[in-house]
């Protein structure tokens, strides 16, 4: 899987950061930074990946099934 963020959405709450560290961070200027950007997830990070999509408050992330 991948996970995706849609940079028009994201409006920079951070609440992904807060649930998913080892797969996002936030720069000086408050700008989102996908540790993973695209490459596909390790396994054991996936779950991290779904709770970080269910709490974007602005839908500004997706998950992508491997293709």
């Amino acid at each position: 899987m991948q996970i995706k963020v849609d940079r028009q959405r994201c409006e920079g709450h951070g609440l992904c950061v807060d649930r998913s560290p080892a797969l996002f961070s936030m720069d000086d200027d408050g700008e989102l930074i996908e540790h993973f950007d695209g490459v596909v997830l390790p396994t054991e990070l996936e779950n991290d990946a779904a709770s970080s999509v269910a709490g974007c408050p602005v839908a500004a992330l997706s998950i992508e099934p491997d293709c």
